[in-house]
């Protein structure tokens, strides 16, 4: 147990894979693009896939995510462990709920996209460790109630696009919701009552 909780504070240390400013289309393009090199390397298993827990894709031209589990299990020896993803600035209009599968994200970067329905927010409720997440730049900003409607779907977060998160947030959001979102009616079956 210790050894492994030891390997992940340092994959936690390592930079991020780097892939922003690369013009790419698709996810699958990653495999045959060099990452850009930071001031430290990215260490590297025995097979050579990266060791780390971050991610950065941002500021490329991606408007979908198919094929993001498959092409990351090419390019990182601990996909599971991915903690931190940068898709800022691409061309996804949804959110995909591939990003979900990562039960080990804590930030995510969303802002400068083009995702125009705020229910597609919802889908990141199921994220048990996402502290972080931004979303600024994206049409679903000009809804009215934004903020109260990420914050009410997410509470565990602490940080909202750069921003932290106060308790007055969290009291607004909650009275937003009451007053704002209708709960779901429960339809008896008619046989119930013949």
């Amino acid at each position: 147990m210790t050894d492994n909780w030891d390997h992940v504070k340092n994959l936690a240390q390592e930079p991020p894979l780097d892939f922003s400013f690369k013009n790419v289309n698709f996810i699958q393009d990653l495999t045959s693009e060099e990452p850009r090199i930071g001031l430290r390397p990215v260490k590297r298993s025995k097979e050579g896939k990266s060791l780390t827990q971050a991610l950065r894709i941002n500021n490329n031209v991606l408007n979908d995510l198919n094929d993001f589990t498959q092409t990351l299990s090419q390019l990182l020896e601990h996909p599971q462990n991915l903690a931190w993803i940068d898709l800022s600035f691409n061309d996804l209009a949804n959110i995909d709920p591939v990003l979900t599968t990562f039960s080990n994200l804590s930030v995510l970067y969303l802002h400068g996209n083009c995702i125009h329905h705020l229910p597609e927010v919802d889908k990141l409720s199921s994220l048990p460790k996402l502290r972080s997440l931004t979303l600024h730049g994206n049409p679903i900003e000009e809804e009215k109630g934004y903020r109260q409607y990420v914050l009410s779907i997410l509470p565990r977060i602490t940080t909202f696009d750069f921003s932290g998160v106060t308790k007055q947030d969290r009291i607004t959001a909650t009275i937003w919701r009451q007053m704002n979102v209708k709960p779901k009616k429960v339809r008896l079956k008619r046989d119930n009552f013949l």
